[in-house]
């Protein structure tokens, strides 16, 4: 298959078996959003959703969350990981929403990505998620499978995000993010496809015989 036909197929397959995709981090609005996204970092969505009632019990907004002290969130969220930073991150977040943003999450992404713990994918997830603006966020799912299907070559994330977002039509940015990183969780798993065994990448790539080596972000 040409390029432009990979594409096609990847959107009708996506479309035809992760329909309408849930976004996986359980949250009630954009600031509990952008903290589970945050505590996702180097942690399963699974974890985050087990972690995260606790946490917005007690904090589901800025306010009430810079109420908390640093070492009180740390101990709650410890289970997802680098608590340490996450921690202070979140509790400096909160304070600068209530300082320069009167406590409502910044819908755009020079301010998203300008708050502690805040880079540009997190801040893409909540664009995306939260305000329904077109983003493609780039996660390791998705920097390997685009790799895998030759829709980029893997330079780095950024490179990834670019190449993508050239080839699939804006308004199925979104739900493609999402569609893309449940196919990598679900069935064309990094230990179990390669680029060889998954139906999709065998209809792909029908003449493929070598593992593909992909480029880690």
């Amino acid at each position: 298959m040409k390029k432009d036909e990979r594409v096609k197929y990847i959107t009708k397959y996506l479309q035809k078996n992760f329909a309408n995709p849930p976004v996986p981090l359980d949250h009630t609005d954009e600031y509990t959003l952008l903290i589970a996204v945050l505590l996702s970092a180097q942690c399963t969505d699974i974890r985050v959703n087990k972690v995260t009632p606790g946490l917005f019990k007690l904090a589901n907004t800025p306010q009430k969350m810079v109420k908390l002290t640093i070492d009180q969130i740390r101990e709650i969220i410890r289970p997802c990981g680098l608590s340490p930073q996450k921690s202070k991150a979140i509790w400096n977040l909160s304070q600068i929403l209530i300082e320069k943003h009167n406590g409502i999450v910044p819908d755009n992404f020079k301010d998203l990505e300008a708050l502690p713990g805040v880079g540009h994918k997190t801040a893409g997830v909540v664009m995306s998620q939260a305000f329904g603006h077109p983003a493609f966020p780039v996660d390791t799912h998705i920097h390997r499978l685009a790799q895998i299907w030759k829709l980029t070559n893997g330079k780095n994330v950024k490179q990834t995000e670019a190449d993508l977002k050239k080839l699939f039509p804006k308004n199925l940015w979104n739900d493609l993010h999402i569609q893309i990183i449940m196919h990598g969780r679900e069935v064309c798993q990094a230990r179990g496809c390669n680029g060889l065994r998954c139906g999709l990448c065998k209809k792909l790539h029908p003449g493929r015989k070598t593992p593909i080596v992909y480029k880690k972000p």
